[in-house]
């Protein structure tokens, strides 16, 4: 029997007779909202079920105008409390009748809280609203920032907090609701959505959703633009610009596979359809993993399948995200940590243990350059957070994501892969559609895994201290190891570059041996090595970033490389790809290098993005 359906009993049953004690605290634990700094929503006292979202998405005047109607649940409140950015609030109302609402102060960060008077049995609050032009979840793209480059674009990106600025919502990720929406577009234009969606354009631009699943609000997404669709199985498909659809199709046609080998792991796949959408190159987030449409950057579209890692993780957060949530973003690691150890066990079941090692090794690679970025601030190392008054984008970074791998995989070597996959398999299924603190899961863990075991594992070290516990799992890679024996031979002189290039590395290879470039070699065997390989020139966008970086570290300017660096920042606004280079340039004292491409490439970028520059390089614009 399911928690929810354990909770309807307790309550129905307590109604009938006298609860007990336990019962009754059993009942509280169930249905209490944990306390969320990030939102001023108090859903304990009255909380939004359900939305219907009806809009309309204006390119002339770069707005969405409309109205999001919420079926809403109290507990003899007197108010229900939203989140709201930046929005022009223009009317409410509740159970048909106009009220008058306040909003509070407002916070660079949360936004303002939009206090709407209720009474005791109001089940419907309407909001009518604008955005405006500060609305940070909102991009739209002139048809130059598309790949077709005649029509416009609208993306969305909402985590963490960001959908408040395009819908005044109760903005924590504890708050589930299920959604319909009806938006209006352009008619030359194809609108989709975290919902079930159309495969191709109607006559009118007019667009009906459904989300049947309650979701958390991170997740409501809309893409607006002149999208294609093509099938790959039954309920897998991707979306693309017509000159982008067949390749994204190649690239992407193992997901019915993936769908499968996770579903092999930890049970059904509970969203119905898993389609992909490759948006503009602007997008911040190498993917995002709305629910039955992931958002995904076409810096993975390589041509050979080499970056399909990305998807794998995207399909693992239908499990560890959108069926079992964080239920705040201190605890984000539930999400991430659990996603990226999904993905190695989806990318060994289709690709081999090997292959799945060599991607574990380059997060290892970038978990130990986290933690030495944060040596000064050591308790941003713990895998639970506290993110008061700082912005949850904060905690978004690689100790979420390769801390949390590593100490799920230290688990597994520590209690067997069989008791592992037992008792995840049972967590997503007992805890599905709801959210869940690190310190229920640390009960969960103790109760579920270790005791049942009878295995002592240190937990509260993992979780709670900063740094790397000493018992953490040791990754190790054959393919890797060849790399380094061919670096420390090219190194002294005994392997030529043309050599070196012609060894027949996969793309994980080829960016080990990138990133373990020797800091002193000289200049001229790093030309020498551009020379042979083409770095310069790759193609493959990961392989771009991480030569580029390198190119930064060594003082390096030969082979026009400089501006293929401005290209690359010009033409990319993936988050993690741009501030890997802007670090770099900060890092070896090339500060005004880096602000003069910045200036000129910042207008092409997210807010999401630009946030993250504006502060790494202390500019203001």
């Amino acid at each position: 029997m399911n928690t929810l359906k354990n909770s309807a009993f307790i309550l129905i049953a307590c109604l009938m007779v006298s609860c007990s004690t336990s019962q009754k605290e059993e009942m509280k634990e169930i249905i209490a909202y944990a306390n969320d700094t990030h939102s001023y929503a108090k859903p304990n006292e009255a909380v939004a079920k359900h939305l219907l979202l009806n809009i309309t998405v204006d390119f002339d005047k770069k707005n969405i105008t409309g109205t999001a109607t919420y079926t809403i649940e109290s507990t003899n409140a007197s108010e229900i409390v939203f989140d709201a950015k930046n929005l022009n609030i223009q009317k409410i109302t509740v159970d048909g009748k106009e009220v008058k609402f306040s909003l509070g102060a407002n916070d660079a960060v949360l936004g303002q809280s939009l206090s709407i008077p209720i009474e005791k049995n109001s089940k419907t609050v309407a909001i009518t609203y604008e955005t405006t032009d500060k609305t940070e979840a909102l991009q739209f793209l002139n048809p130059q920032q598309t790949a077709d480059k005649e029509h416009p674009f609208l993306l969305t990106q909402g985590q963490a907090i960001l959908t408040r600025t395009w819908i005044p919502i109760q903005d924590s990720p504890q708050v589930r609701l299920t959604y319909t929406a009806n938006v209006k577009v352009p008619k030359e234009l194809l609108a989709i959505m975290s919902a079930e969606n159309p495969k191709e354009k109607n006559e009118n631009g007019q667009y009906s959703f459904e989300m049947k699943q309650p979701i958390s609000p991170y997740l409501i997404a809309l893409a607006v633009g002149d999208l294609v669709y093509k099938e790959i199985s039954p309920r897998t498909g991707v979306y693309a610009e017509k000159s982008m659809i067949d390749k994204v199709h190649y690239e992407f046609a193992d997901m019915e596979k993936m769908v499968k080998a996770a579903e092999n792991l930890y049970g059904a796949y509970a969203w119905d359809q898993f389609d992909v959408v490759v948006l503009p190159p602007s997008f911040p987030f190498g993917g995002m993993e709305n629910p039955r449409l992931t958002f995904a950057t076409p810096t993975v579209i390589a041509g050979d399948r080499s970056l399909t890692s990305l998807i794998a993780h995207e399909l693992a957060h239908s499990w560890s995200g959108n069926l079992v949530t964080n239920a705040t973003w201190n605890d984000f690691w539930l999400n991430e940590g659990f996603t990226v150890y999904f993905e190695m066990r989806i990318m060994e079941a289709l690709y081999g243990k090997e292959y799945a090692n060599m991607l574990a090794s380059i997060g290892r690679q970038d978990l130990a350059e986290e933690i030495e970025g944060f040596k000064n601030q050591p308790t941003a190392t713990h895998l639970k957070l506290d993110l008061k008054g700082k912005n949850p984008d904060d905690g978004m970074n690689s100790i979420a994501y390769d801390k949390g791998y590593l100490f799920l995989r230290t688990l597994e070597e520590t209690v067997g892969r069989e008791n592992m996959d037992t008792f995840l398999k049972e967590y997503f299924n007992k805890h599905a559609f709801s959210t869940m603190t690190t310190e229920k899961f640390v009960v969960y863990l103790n109760k579920e895994l270790l005791q049942k075991n009878k295995v002592d594992f240190n937990v509260n070290d993992w979780i709670y201290n900063p740094g790397i516990p000493a018992n953490a799992a040791k990754i190790q890679s054959d393919k890797f190891q060849k790399v380094e024996e061919a670096i420390v031979n090219w190194e002294k002189g005994t392997l030529s570059e043309v050599d070196l290039c012609k060894k027949e590395w996969n793309i994980q290879q080829k960016i080990h041996f990138i990133r373990n470039i020797p800091a002193g070699i000289s200049i001229e065997k790093f030309t020498a090595l551009d020379t042979a390989c083409n770095f310069s020139n790759a193609t493959n966008s990961y392989i771009a970033m991480v030569w580029f970086e390198q190119t930064i570290n060594h003082d390096y300017h030969a082979n026009n490389v400089d501006a293929q660096i401005e290209n690359f920042l010009m033409s990319v606004g993936r988050r993690w790809y741009v501030s890997t280079l802007y670090k770099a340039f900060k890092r070896n004292n090339k500060l005004e290098e880096a602000k003069r491409m910045y200036t000129k490439a910042r207008p092409n970028y997210h807010s999401v993005t630009v946030n993250t520059i504006d502060e790494m390089l202390g500019v203001t614009f």
